[in-house]
């Protein structure tokens, strides 16, 4: 059942000035730095943003013990996590093995962004998480507004452009933020691991289950709003597409394709933190994805597309929006089934830039996150490009 739990959790890991937006309401319940980064020995202080929805979002700054001796920061970079995910697991390896210490020890300005609905950032300042309202949203509003806002409160902090890092989940919210001009002209460069923008040569067997059977809908005829795959519900409900359906003993390789380098004997502390609620309509939006082959925005129905966006069908979010002189940089896996390589092609050849890429056969889909090998083989690179585009000669 554990194994499953694993599985699930990496599914698809898919104005300048601070306004009165940006509103300090005090740490949140679940400190990360308190539970991960300062037992390392590293600073972290807890930071909150409100986006202008009304959600209540923890953003964690990261300093390595030189930084603390030196009181300088380097470059700003933001970290943005993938579905069923949080800040946590930029972490959860040794700090020579995860990419928020290796990042801080090489002297970026560290930000971890956590999405609403995740533990660290469980807050609305009018519904509370029982409330329907407070799932209503998809991965379009955590670009739109989660991402957008982290962005412009650590751009208006640092009176400088940022670093921008995603996985999964992260690099969607990425790709449909950066099509907007005030998102974009806040970001130095942007490094995205396992990207996706399109997911309809998705093959992982237990997601085209799911994707089959409708789980989506099967949810919501459960009355659920949100997706805790720590409930007892979820967890059967999942572990019933396999029972009699397909074979899922292996389920990691099921969700995500083959990862080569994912350490398993950390899976019972990995489980301590993840995975972390997302909502239904979420997961909705990522089917049509897979079922549409379209990135675009949330598909209400023809009549509530009408009313909502003006047109029968949902605006799709154009790449060829994203700024050319933008620089980007992508690592992506032959082993990962949910970020695709022909869906990444298809993702190059519509953007109007030349992305700096990485491609490593044997990657699977969290290996980009959690390999013990990921400091040589991937996050290296990423440095090396960050380090060529930052011009200033004190760092």
């Amino acid at each position: 059942m554990k194994w499953l739990l694993v599985a699930v959790l990496t599914a698809f890991t898919i104005s300048s000035a601070v306004t009165q937006s940006h509103i300090l309401v005090g740490s949140p319940v679940n400190s990360l730095c308190a539970d991960l980064i300062h037992p390392a020995g590293y600073s972290c202080t807890e930071h909150t943003i409100q986006t202008k929805d009304g959600y209540i979002l923890a953003l964690q700054r990261v300093a390595s013990p030189a930084q603390n001796l030196t009181l300088q920061y380097g470059p700003p970079v933001l970290l943005q996590h993938g579905l069923f995910m949080a800040g946590d697991v930029w972490f959860l390896d040794s700090p020579k093995e995860s990419l928020g210490f290796i990042l801080a020890d090489h002297g970026f300005d560290v930000w971890v962004g956590n999405v609403r609905g995740t533990r660290y950032s469980y807050g609305h300042v009018t519904f509370s998480e029982t409330d329907k309202e407070f799932w209503d949203w998809s991965w379009q509003d955590l670009a739109m507004y989660d991402l957008a806002e982290m962005v412009q409160y650590m751009y208006s902090l640092a009176n400088s452009k940022i670093f921008l890092v995603g996985h999964s989940q992260g690099t969607i919210m990425s790709f449909a933020a950066l099509t907007q001009p005030r998102v974009a002209e806040m970001v130095e460069a942007a490094a995205l691991l396992c990207p996706i923008s399109y997911l309809d040569h998705v093959t992982a067997p237990l997601v085209e289950r799911m994707v089959f059977m409708h789980l989506d809908q099967m949810v919501v005829a459960l009355g659920l709003h949100q997706i805790n795959f720590r409930s007892e519900t979820l967890v059967k409900l999942v572990d019933s597409l396999c029972e009699g359906h397909m074979d899922c003993t292996d389920f990691l390789s099921s969700i995500t394709g083959k990862n080569c380098c994912f350490n398993d004997s950390r899976i019972e502390y990995y489980l301590d933190y993840e995975p972390h609620p997302s909502s239904v309509k979420n997961l909705r939006h990522l089917f049509q994805m897979i079922r549409k082959g379209s990135f675009a925005q949330y598909d209400y129905g023809f009549l509530k597309n009408i009313l909502t966006y003006g047109t029968s069908k949902p605006p799709e979010f154009k790449l060829s929006l994203i700024p050319a002189s933008l620089p980007m940089w992508m690592g992506y896996g032959g082993s990962d089934l949910l970020a695709d390589v022909k869906d990444v092609e298809r993702t190059l050849a519509e953007l109007p830039s030349r992305p700096e890429l990485l491609y490593l056969e044997n990657y699977g889909h969290i290996d980009f996150v959690l390999s013990t090998s990921a400091k040589e083989d991937v996050y290296k690179h990423m440095i090396q490009f960050f380090r060529a585009r930052k011009k200033s000669s004190s760092w």
